[in-house]
C-alpha cells in the first residue's frame, strides 16, 4: 500500500515537474520571439538619426552632433549583438543593418565636406567607394547568384577608421581636439583602407563569378 501510493506521488511530481519545464521553455521561446524585431527597430533608430545629426552639423553644435552620433555609432554594435546573441536574424535586417551605416556615414561625410570639415575629394572616395559596393551586390546577387556572407576584416576595419574620423572631426571643430596631425594620420588610414577594401570587394566577386563558388 505504502509503495503504491509512494509510486503515485513520485508520478504526479514528475508530470508536475515535465509540465513546468515545459512551461518555462515555452515561455522562453516566446519571449524571444517576441522580442525579435528590436534588432531592426535599433536599426531603423540610426537611420532616423541622420537628419538631426545633419541638422547639427550645419548649425555647428558640434558637441550635441558629437554625442548623437557617439550614440548612433553605438547602436551598430548593438543591433549586431541582439541578432547574434539571440539568432533574431531577418533578410529586413541583413539589409537594414549595413544600410543604417552606409547612409549615416555618406551623409555625414558628404555634409561635412561641404561645409569644409573634411577634404572633398576624401567625401568622394568614402562616398563612390559605398556606391561600387552596393551597386555590385545587387549586379552579382541577380546576375549570379545570391550574395550571402559576412563583410570582409579590412571592409570591418575601414569602417571602424571612417566612423573614428569623422568622431574627430567633430571634436576638432567643437573643442580644438585633437590636432591637425593626428587627423592627417587617421584620414590617411581612411584612405588606404577605403581602396585596399574596395579592391578586395571586387576582386572577391570577380573570382567567385569565374569560379562558380
Amino acid at each position: 500500500m505504502n509503495l503504491t501510493m509512494t509510486c503515485s506521488r513520485l508520478n504526479r511530481m514528475n508530470r508536475h515537474s515535465n509540465f513546468s519545464t515545459t512551461h518555462k521553455l515555452n515561455g522562453t521561446i516566446y519571449s524571444q520571439m517576441s522580442l525579435s524585431w528590436l534588432p531592426n527597430a535599433v536599426s531603423v533608430m540610426r537611420i532616423a538619426l541622420i537628419l538631426p545629426i545633419l541638422l547639427l552639423f550645419v548649425n555647428e553644435e558640434f558637441g550635441w552632433a558629437l554625442g548623437l552620433f557617439g550614440f548612433a555609432a553605438l547602436s551598430d554594435g548593438v543591433d549586431g549583438y541582439l541578432a547574434k546573441k539571440f539568432n533574431w536574424h531577418s533578410r529586413l535586417g541583413a539589409f537594414l543593418d549595413p544600410a543604417g551605416d552606409k547612409l549615416l556615414l555618406a551623409w555625414s561625410y558628404g555634409t561635412l565636406a561641404y561645409l569644409g570639415h573634411i577634404p572633398v575629394w576624401l567625401a568622394v572616395i568614402v562616398i563612390l567607394r559605398d556606391v561600387i559596393i552596393v551597386a555590385g551586390s545587387f549586379m552579382y546577387h541577380y546576375l549570379v547568384r545570391r550574395l550571402e556572407g559576412e563583410p570582409t576584416r579590412i571592409s570591418k576595419i575601414n569602417t571602424g577608421l571612417e566612423f573614428v574620423y569623422l568622431v574627430f572631426v567633430m571634436s576638432e571643430a567643437g573643442y580644438g581636439w585633437p590636432d591637425r596631425i593626428t587627423l592627417t594620420v587617421v584620414g590617411a588610414a581612411v584612405l588606404v583602407t577605403v581602396v585596399i577594401s574596395g579592391y578586395d570587394y571586387v576582386w572577391h566577386w570577380i573570382r567567385s563569378a569565374r569560379s562558380g563558388a
